[in-house]
């Protein structure tokens, strides 16, 4: 690489008009210039001692040469633009729903034995380089809109046995399934699982689910135990859920208690989608949409 070396003295004059004499003046030094070999971009930086570098181009300047000392002034031309290194693999949407295809073709043919659904899915993922997560994300969803319950249930079950997608939404596709075949047990002891292992960052959602599948049961003892859960955790149900909790007080005989609840979790103001944006609402007002709620009946036995 050439190097060439241009020495320049430049005189400034100063605010107050006056010719300053050669040894006060400022200079400034160029001492390096450097040549790339590529003739593509290039942006000229300005550097001085103990300020910040002076961009001369618009352009950023991506091999900027960060450990010259501070006491360096050159004009340095150099090439900017490198290629951007991702670590992440590029996959194809396509494959990935063609996947999911046929994982729900595959699980819908099979027979109802644990024997015989959990082979089959090894055996599907047994050439994968990697676990597919998206994949079966996307077959759990479908079967969800297909109301296909008893083998989300199975395919979920499968899932945990092998440590994989143990999310937040994956357990409430498992509850939901729960729910719809009418197996509270089984999700009365996932629920207890996932509240003795996460005790401080259990969501929302969870106990919402709950309280709502125990409300379609008609259990109003069950929904009390969940809303003993949530105020042990200092989390605050939904106005939904909190309707829920009034009714189960109700029904339990606490119609004392109902006021105290309503009063303390239902704000005055809630959030609500109109024409694709969220939209403050007055609860209770003349634009709120649920204003003609229907009121608890606190003399229900």
């Amino acid at each position: 690489m050439a190097e060439l070396t241009i020495q320049l003295r430049l005189r400034i004059f100063l605010p107050d008009q006056t010719t300053p004499s050669p040894s006060s003046s400022r200079t400034i030094v160029v001492a390096r210039m450097y040549r790339n070999q590529r003739n593509d971009d290039k942006s000229i930086v300005l550097r001085r001692p103990g300020k910040k570098e002076h961009h001369l181009s618009k352009k950023r300047d991506s091999g900027l040469d960060r450990n010259r000392s501070n006491d360096d002034k050159s004009i340095v031309l150099r090439r900017t633009g490198k290629k951007e290194h991702h670590l992440w693999k590029k996959r194809d949407p396509v494959q990935t729903l063609h996947k999911a295809s046929n994982l729900v073709r595959l699980v819908l043919k099979l027979p109802n034995e644990k024997e015989v659904i959990y082979s089959a899915l090894d055996k599907w993922t047994a050439f994968e380089a990697e676990f597919p997560v998206i994949a079966i994300a996307k077959s759990l969803d479908i079967l969800r809109r297909s109301s296909h319950w008893l083998r989300i249930i199975q395919v979920c079950k499968w899932l945990f046995s092998k440590g994989q997608i143990v999310t937040w939404s994956t357990y409430d596709t498992l509850l939901v399934a729960f729910n719809m075949e009418g197996r509270l047990d089984e999700a009365e002891l996932v629920y207890n699982k996932v509240i003795e292992e996460n005790t401080r960052s259990t969501p929302k959602r969870l106990f919402s689910r709950m309280i709502s599948m125990y409300d379609h049961h008609r259990l109003p003892h069950k929904i009390l135990e969940v809303f003993a859960d949530m105020e042990e955790f200092g989390i605050h149900p939904d106005g939904d859920t909190t309707w829920r909790i009034a009714r189960a007080l109700v029904k339990s005989k606490q119609p004392e208690k109902v006021k105290q609840v309503l009063e303390k979790y239902l704000t005055k103001w809630k959030y609500l989608y109109f024409d694709g944006k969220r939209v403050r609402v007055k609860r209770g007002g003349p634009s709120d949409p649920y204003a003609d709620q229907p009121k608890i009946d606190q003399t229900q036995n």
